[in-house]
């Protein structure tokens, strides 16, 4: 136990664009299936969080439109009417992946899976100049510190953030060797 764990580089996560993470919904077919894989969240915990007026007349209308919903039954049920399971529903994202990407080819080089949203979402909300205490809530995230397990800035970000400061007044002077420096090579 006293042994320190091996250093290694973390790579970076890749993310979506936001072109990439639109065109993976897509617009639902007609199919139940495909109405239901349109809404679909990370289980375990319950969360509250702000949804677009068109997310909320969706939602509405997948209720309206699913007559088994009543009660306690599953939002998200499965064929056989139970609740989706996880691995369910990530084949239903590669599903979803595989139809963007005929549009969207460049899908076809990532690995989407449900965390990679999920981490699309929090570099949306940081490169929207959400802060990053406030995107650690939206993932519902007890320590920020785990947000930043997460989420990395990208050159874009990094290069908007040194666009804010102002350049140092430096002015750099050529390197000169003295004479005794450029002796040393000689008694070699």
């Amino acid at each position: 136990m006293a042994v320190p764990m091996k250093r290694f580089e973390r790579p970076m996560r890749g993310h979506l664009t936001r072109p990439e993470m639109i065109a993976v919904p897509g617009q639902p077919g007609t199919e139940w299936t495909s109405q239901r894989d349109h809404r679909h969240g990370k289980g375990r915990k319950d969360r509250s969080v702000p949804r677009w007026k068109s997310t909320a007349a969706a939602t509405r209308a997948w209720l309206r439109a699913n007559p088994q919903r009543r009660g306690s039954a599953a939002l998200l049920p499965n064929r056989s009417r139970h609740p989706m399971t996880r691995c369910n529903a990530a084949q239903r994202l590669t599903l979803a992946v595989d139809r963007a990407s005929v549009a969207l080819p460049s899908l076809k080089s990532k690995r989407v899976s449900p965390h990679a949203l999920r981490h699309t979402t929090a570099m949306h909300l940081l490169q929207g100049g959400v802060p990053f205490n406030l995107t650690a809530v939206w993932l519902g995230h007890e320590r920020t510190n785990t947000t930043h397990r997460d989420v990395e800035a990208n050159l874009e970000m990094k290069e908007k953030a040194l666009a804010r400061l102002d350049a140092p007044d430096v002015r750099l002077k050529r390197f000169r060797a003295s004479d005794d420096l450029m002796k040393f090579p000689k008694t070699l």
